[in-house]
């Protein structure tokens, strides 16, 4: 038998409830050999057992945590554990198309990329609406030169910009083809593995947000090239009213996008690539928490008899709900740093044992 190329890392997005969708699209959309390593960070009982029974039966690997992961923090205990040439990192809520694997493996060969990016679609229909086709953080003729700590001394800033956002996958036909692009988006990326030995494991520092512009930056000044495949194509299902949260996705959707984790985030990515305090950071500041309100608050005031049937009353009442909500929320990110602290080391592995002498 073939021996695989990818190890498939899966890592908690947000939630939990479209786990085994996810799972099953994986599967029934790879036709290629593959390696998976599942990272189970504290999912709800049901989801849990949904997951053991899977890794005994389909004889993948799964690491389990107690307690809540933050994103890089789950990539990083999958990648320790990975042995092939590449990994692919993919999130518990995307869903795949034939050929999305082995397509950005032949443009990972063909090109020498250290960082392959598909072509990324959001929410309902699957497939029918762009996330992510490439996108820049500076002009990419100026990349050199922003990256460069002594050319750009003072004067860096940051201006994210994604390519097709939010527009009709079929409005791109003709426009979409393999390009060097600025980043990647993780919910699903092709690395080569040794990058790592190269620029170290994912920044932990990063909690919850920018995060993947910080690794393809990392990446882009070490010299090595991140590449746009759009035949390579996943869509990703964010929470909306097709795909609701469920109640039980709720304490890690919280403190997944809690104020304390958005901020600390920004700050971090700010203060690491010496980046200017411009519109950019402050509208981000402002903005913390509005994904609390589109997955948990907006959808219980809708529920509520009369309210719910006014999109003005709707408005208002969000408004008036979110001085608590944030007290609420800062008290959630206290508690599970409690919790954090006592179980901060404890992960179990299920499945076939790490083999150290397969080759890299």
């Amino acid at each position: 038998m073939q021996h695989p190329l990818v190890t498939v890392v899966v890592t908690p997005r947000e939630r939990f409830g479209v786990t085994q969708e996810s799972l099953e699209s994986l599967y029934d959309n790879t036709e290629e050999p593959f390696e998976l390593i599942y990272v189970d960070g504290n999912s709800p009982p049901r989801i849990a057992r949904y997951l053991s029974e899977q890794a005994e039966a389909r004889g993948f690997r799964r690491i389990r945590t107690e307690r809540y992961l933050t994103p890089n923090e789950a990539r990083n205990l999958g990648t320790s554990q990975a042995r092939t040439k590449y990994v692919a990192f993919v999130e518990n809520d995307v869903i795949y198309t034939r050929g999305w694997l082995r397509n950005l493996v032949r443009c990972a060969e063909e090109t020498e990329a250290a960082i392959v990016a598909p072509l990324i679609c959001q929410g309902v229909p699957y497939h029918t609406q762009i996330h992510h086709a490439g996108g820049e953080y500076t002009p990419l003729d100026e990349i050199d030169d922003f990256l460069d700590d002594e050319r750009s001394s003072g004067r860096r800033e940051i201006a994210e910009k994604m390519y097709g956002h939010g527009e009709a996958l079929n409005a791109w036909d003709g426009r979409l083809h393999r390009h060097d692009t600025g980043f990647c988006e993780f919910h699903c990326v092709l690395v080569r593995r040794d990058i790592f030995d190269l620029v170290g494991p994912l920044d932990e520092a990063m909690l919850c947000t920018k995060e993947h512009i910080d690794f393809s930056m990392t990446v882009r000044r070490a010299g090595e090239r991140v590449v746009f495949e759009p035949t390579s194509l996943v869509t990703y299902l964010f929470p909306n009213r097709h795909k609701p949260l469920e109640p039980s996705d709720w304490p890690f959707f919280l403190l997944r996008w809690s104020d304390s984790w958005e901020v600390k985030s920004l700050q971090h990515f700010r203060d690491k690539w010496q980046l200017r305090e411009t519109a950019y950071f402050k509208d981000r500041y402002n903005n913390t928490g509005w994904r609390r309100v589109q997955g948990v608050i907006r959808p219980l005031v809708r529920r509520l008899p009369v309210i719910g049937r006014s999109d003005l009353l709707v408005r208002i009442a969000v408004r008036l709900i979110r001085p608590f909500e944030h007290l609420h929320n800062r008290l959630h990110v206290a508690r599970h740093g409690r919790e954090a602290g006592r179980t901060a080391a404890t992960w179990t592995q299920q499945g076939a044992p790490v083999d150290s002498t397969s080759p890299a």
